[in-house]
């Protein structure tokens, strides 16, 4: 019996130590790594020239008197006011007059308009009574110089009257008007108001040298203001210097900015995105996935539970996301997070 124990226990020991072995190896088998992937989607990528500026209206105009008088600012009739800082105006719109009787009667304009009347007249008489050999060509030509001179005379004195209305030159908003008591006098060559348009505005930007190949006319544009954080304004580039400036090795150029909803306002800092490159229907994937290696990039796709290694080629790239050229194709899946503790062809748990 103690022979047979003696034989029993060691084989005993042996087959206890092999299932202990067997069942570790088992565990160690069984152990994936948890991963969460998304399905790669055709996307479009665009690189852009970040620039910063001021913007400025592309047109304005600052109107002074032209003569001395009284003082009459005029109404609105959209708001039953004086004019004021922010009114809309448009062209011709008689904002401010300036009244001088005596001004007035020394154009004399009454009686240039009847003289001018009358010399139009004593010239439609002379015409036929020249044809006829009733008059002479002298006396149809001083006729003609009569008619003209009054035409000038007349014309000149309503030139003179006209500018007693001081116009909005354009349609726009006023922005400055300086203060002046109504009726007083003013002297010639007081401001009166400043009028922009906003509607387009420009902004002048500086590039690096290395972005003159890159940059056209007409090239799209985005604009975005702290103001303005949930509105992406769009421009173009309408100006593009030939000349590269030897301090600052830039270039200089105009961005036209599309103002219609008056979302900007003149003097506003803003930063502004021209889209140098854009691709379509490519595969894009974020940054932070691609491990890189001496040689060369790397990501991990899931396939039946498998988690395997892939090469890539890279192209554009943003921030936060790059194109891949080569490498992936639509519909894999791309492991997002977990891939930090992968090797090639590990086992791995997809989250849900």
């Amino acid at each position: 019996m103690k022979k047979l124990l003696k034989w029993f226990t060691p084989l005993l020991l042996m087959t206890v130590l092999w299932s202990c072995s067997n069942e570790q190896s088992n565990i160690q088998t069984e152990i994936k790594i948890p991963v969460s992937v998304v399905s790669i989607k055709p996307q479009s990528i665009s690189r852009f020239i970040e620039t910063t500026g001021t913007v400025y209206s592309s047109k304005e105009g600052t109107m002074k008197s032209e003569l001395g008088g009284i003082y009459k600012i005029q109404r609105n009739p959209s708001t039953g006011k004086p004019f004021a800082l922010g009114d809309a105006v448009k062209e011709g719109q008689v904002l401010i007059r300036i009244e001088d009787k005596e001004f007035v009667n020394n154009l004399q304009i009454e009686s240039k308009k009847l003289n001018l009347e009358l010399a139009e007249s004593n010239l439609t008489k002379q015409k036929p009574l020249y044809d006829k050999g009733g008059v002479t060509e002298t006396d149809l030509k001083n006729a003609s110089i009569t008619h003209v001179n009054a035409k000038y005379a007349y014309e000149n004195a309503a030139i003179q009257m006209a500018k007693m209305a001081v116009r909005a030159p354009f349609d726009g908003v006023i922005v400055e008007l300086p203060y002046h008591t109504d009726g007083v006098k003013i002297e010639q060559g007081q401001q009166l108001f400043k009028v922009m348009e906003y509607e387009k505005l420009l902004m002048d930007v500086k590039l690096p040298e290395k972005h003159l190949p890159e940059v056209t006319l007409d090239q799209l544009v985005q604009i975005t203001n702290y103001n303005i954080a949930k509105d992406t304004i769009k421009g173009i580039i309408s100006q593009i210097s030939p000349v590269i400036d030897a301090d600052t090795r830039t270039f200089k150029s105009v961005l036209q900015i599309n103002n219609d909803k008056h979302l900007l306002r003149p003097g506003m800092f803003i930063k502004a995105a021209i889209l140098s490159e854009k691709r379509d229907s490519t595969i894009v994937i974020p940054k932070e996935t691609i491990i890189s290696r001496q040689d060369g990039k790397v990501v991990f796709i899931v396939e039946n539970g498998i988690a395997t290694e892939k090469r890539i080629t890279t192209g554009l790239e943003t921030m936060d996301v790059i194109e891949v050229v080569s490498g992936l194709k639509i519909n894999d899946r791309l492991v997002v997070s977990g891939f930090e503790t992968l090797r090639n062809k590990s086992k791995v748990s997809v989250l849900q």
